[in-house]
């Protein structure tokens, strides 16, 4: 009921447009460079505490990959004042906390009832500016077997799970910030060094390379000392470098080709070089992934699993990040279908989307689609902590959610054709092939010889 009701209050109607939604905040900086954003909401008696840091795997050295999730999980071990399980005082009162690490940013968060936000202010004070004293080289050494451990469950064993790895691989070159993945290479986190680590930390993990945001039922006058006592004496760092690359443009099609014996079907994923976060042709990849597999009606799924039946699923995605984006089709084989069919049926249905465009009508639905998952981001604190913290981040504004609301209602059918066209052309892509292997046959033991 309540996603209809959002459905409806968002509706495309040419007599009443919907209004812009709105998160009313304040900001400011402290002396030591950290950016705060104030949020309130009393709509119950819950707070938001959102610490963003503007480093992620993109930020690592050469042979020094996997820090930034490394410290996502270092972070919870305990600091100089609060130097115990990090999550046992918030699950005490009910609190939901966790972490998580990108290509770009790394973010921390605790919900907690309203009278709780002083503890929630001092444990992330704590750890931004005390961490270190309280890292040992015995807590060091089990998070780092936690992360190798947890590369091996999600990336190595599973039968797909190496994909994402390669597929930055193949389509990012050696050297690019974004050519590895933020859980980083095997041999990288075997040779880490606390000492490594710490370098890492006292480079990146600084409140002038911060934002912190506080959404929920709080006073602001309250707020604002608190943050004062807690972070206000945490020591600035020298400003860290902001991490750049060339544009990379693909030529032709690169194919890679992975074959493993517990790959059940075949799998393939198409990729293309697409717009930075935020930039011009973003808003209209966005729509044109949801248009072309979104709904059995939509050209690819119709094509690949409802009328040809070749693909168990299949899948398209924008994913956009700091510094550039990629395009994506996934598809997954059905029984006795290959991934060579998949690759062609794929091109196939762009080849006819470039020609005749979308129509308006199924741009107008993605649209609507959109615009309700912008609805449905301000239903919690959480999610407003997390926008606020996005658009700071991204684009040194954390208001911009009407601008950015506004790239979706401008776009139109011809503009995301012509964004398809532009960003996925017939060639400038890799194409990732995961394959069965065939499993080796039981070698035969050679028969005993008889003795004399």
């Amino acid at each position: 009921m309540l996603f209809l009701a959002l459905f409806s209050a968002v509706g495309l109607a040419a007599d009443a447009p919907a209004p812009d939604p709105t998160i009313p905040f304040q900001t400011y900086t402290l002396d030591n460079g950290l950016t705060v954003i104030l949020a309130k909401d009393d709509s119950i008696p819950f707070v938001q505490v959102h610490v963003r840091y503007a480093a992620g795997s993109k930020d690592e050295l050469p042979g020094k990959t996997g820090f930034a999730h490394l410290f996502e999980h270092m972070m919870f071990q305990g600091s100089a004042h609060a130097d115990d399980d990090y999550f046992a005082p918030f699950q005490a009162l009910g609190g939901q906390l966790n972490g998580n690490t990108t290509l770009d940013r790394t973010v921390y968060f605790e919900g907690v009832p309203s009278n709780y936000l002083a503890l929630a202010l001092f444990m992330e004070s704590d750890r931004m500016g005390w961490l270190l004293p309280a890292m040992t080289e015995e807590k060091f050494k089990n998070q780092q077997d936690v992360v190798r451990n947890e590369r091996r469950q999600r990336y190595e064993a599973p039968p797909y799970g190496e994909a994402w790895p390669r597929l930055l691989e193949s389509v990012w070159p050696e050297g690019h910030p974004y050519h590895y993945a933020t859980i980083g290479k095997h041999e990288d986190l075997e040779a880490a060094s606390l000492g490594d680590v710490q370098a890492f930390f006292r480079t990146w993990y600084l409140p002038n390379n911060a934002t912190l945001t506080v959404v929920g039922d709080f006073d602001e006058a309250n707020a604002r000392a608190l943050i004062n006592t807690y972070f206000g004496d945490v020591p600035a760092g020298p400003e860290p470098k902001l991490t750049v690359a060339e544009p990379v443009v693909l030529t032709g099609t690169k194919v890679v080709k992975v074959e493993k014996v517990t790959v059940p079907f075949p799998k393939v994923w198409i990729t293309w070089i697409g717009p930075r976060a935020f930039a011009e042709g973003d808003a209209d990849l966005d729509l044109a992934a949801s248009m072309l597999s979104n709904g059995e009606d939509s050209p690819l799924y119709k094509k690949l699993v409802r009328d040809s039946q070749i693909a168990q699923s299949v899948d398209v995605s924008e994913q956009s990040q700091q510094l550039a984006g990629m395009f994506t089709i996934e598809a997954t084989a059905a029984t006795g279908h290959s991934a060579d069919e998949l690759v062609a049926a794929i091109d196939g249905v762009l080849a006819d989307v470039r020609k005749s465009g979308f129509d308006q009508g199924d741009a107008d639905i993605a649209r609507t689609a959109f615009e309700v998952q912008f609805y449905g981001a301000l239903l919690s604190i959480a999610g407003k902590a997390d926008l606020l913290a996005q658009y700071q981040g991204l684009t040194g504004d954390p208001g911009y959610l009407s601008k950015d609301l506004a790239r979706y209602r401008a776009a139109t059918a011809q503009s995301v054709s012509d964004a398809l066209r532009r960003w996925a052309p017939a060639e400038n892509r890799v194409i990732l092939e995961f394959l069965p292997a065939a499993v080796p046959a039981p070698s035969t033991p050679t028969p005993a010889k008889e003795g004399k």
